[in-house]
């Protein structure tokens, strides 16, 4: 896998809150042309997108802000953790409840609460700007 791609209304908004998460701001640039909207499927495509790249550098989120045509919302809205579709990345923290407040600031809620899954992960899913549902996951030790 390459990466995966979300599509924001706020696009310094969540680049903030996925460097939150740790993850590093690797580009960020226009994107248009009718190769563009030949893939996208839409005349007029204008987008900025912003690749965020993982503390390991295995892994990549690309964040996409739609200026032509508008990006449209789920419903209902927020949608909630069953809607089809991808739902949520997750990301393994060291300290869940620390990153959980670290992230409060940038708009993020619990979805549900910390839960202790065996006696192996704290997990969680915490909603971030639009709607985007990131999974957290420390490991007991």
């Amino acid at each position: 896998m390459d990466h995966v791609s979300v599509v924001v209304a706020d696009l310094d908004a969540a680049i903030a809150f996925f460097a939150e998460l740790g993850m590093e701001l690797e580009g960020k640039a226009p994107i248009e042309g009718r190769a563009a909207e030949r893939v996208n499927g839409f005349d007029d495509l204008r987008v900025t997108i912003a690749m965020m790249r993982t503390p390991d550098g295995l892994g990549k989120v690309e964040l996409t802000k739609f200026h032509s045509p508008v990006a449209i919302s789920a419903e209902p809205d927020p949608a909630p953790s069953n809607t089809l579709g991808i739902r949520s990345i997750m990301f393994e923290v060291d300290d869940i409840e620390d990153t959980v407040a670290r992230l409060r600031p940038h708009g993020a809620d619990l979805v549900g609460e910390i839960v202790r899954y065996e006696d192996v992960y704290l997990l969680c899913y915490v909603r971030g700007p639009q709607g985007i549902i990131v999974a957290l996951a420390e490991k007991l030790r």
